[in-house]
């Protein structure tokens, strides 16, 4: 018996438009979606304005001439890098044509995405992986002690990037870090945590107001203080999954591999903060 392209369930249910399976589970487990503004783009390269100085402006007497000047601008060009996933799965479930069987094998391909994106975000990674914040040479910085004994460090933080125009929205830490800051109390012999709890977001944790979020990927003697506003997730729109019914041809599987492309922006770094432990 003959096996044809009409043949029922041949088709399978992965073909190059269904990247959304892949695009959708990122932004939903990746810190980095969550930190900065998503920008979706077509382009190769995407280009973030930079003003460099403002026009000038100054008290002038009635009716006199006002002297004209420039804005300067510069610009960054970002090019988002492609970081792909690969999974291997049967071809009956390759040829499953229930929904739930392409959720599962994208969310597969997502989780590996994701981790990758976020580990580039949060470190100094060599080509082609994207510049992140380890990476800036403007970010501002404060020196924390070896031992956290109060939160003066993130108040130094918020006051930095509030000087370069920024507003911290968010904190980025390991789970070690996290639980040391989350064991200071209010006062010698109290119960009270220095942190504050919002309650409306199952306990998520906060300090100074800001929420506190944990990555396996963020260094443990390093705190980033991140101003939404100043980091872009730049996202290419060609995401999308390649089915490969051959290559495991002999085992009766089939190859599923998953690219995205993203970098980041940065147009103002100091708005950004690390926090390093001062013994490292």
């Amino acid at each position: 018996m003959s096996i044809n392209t009409y043949t029922p369930g041949v088709q399978g249910i992965l073909p190059d438009e269904y990247g959304a399976l892949v695009e959708k589970p990122v932004k939903e487990l990746s810190l980095a979606m969550k930190l900065g503004t998503v920008i979706n783009t077509s382009s190769n390269v995407y280009r973030i304005p930079m003003l460099v100085d403002d026009v000038t402006v100054g008290a002038v007497a009635e009716g006199a001439e006002i002297t004209p000047s420039d804005a300067k601008f510069d610009e960054n060009q970002v090019k988002p890098a492609k970081f792909a996933g690969l999974t291997i799965i049967s071809r009956e479930m390759a040829e499953d044509s229930s929904p739930s069987a392409g959720e599962q094998v994208g969310r597969s391909i997502a989780r590996q995405i994701s981790k990758s994106v976020d580990n580039a975000l949060l470190n100094a990674l060599s080509d082609p992986n994207p510049a992140g914040l380890g990476s800036l040479k403007g970010i501002s910085k404060v020196a924390a002690p070896v031992v956290y004994a109060n939160l003066d460090p993130f108040e130094e933080a918020i006051s930095l990037s509030e000087s370069a125009g920024g507003n911290i929205t968010a904190w980025v830490m390991s789970a070690t870090t996290a639980l040391e800051i989350a064991k200071l109390k209010d006062e010698t012999n109290s119960n009270r945590s220095l942190l504050n709890t919002d309650m409306t977001m199952e306990g998520r944790r906060q300090i100074l107001g800001r929420p506190v979020y944990v990555s396996p990927f963020a260094q443990p003697d390093i705190v980033y203080g991140i101003s939404r506003e100043e980091i872009l997730t730049i996202v290419r729109t060609d995401t999308r999954l390649d089915v490969d019914k051959s290559v495991f041809f002999t085992s009766d599987r089939v190859a599923v591999k998953g690219t995205m492309r993203v970098a980041f922006g940065f147009p103002v770094e100091g708005a950004h903060v690390r926090i390093q432990n001062a013994s490292e």
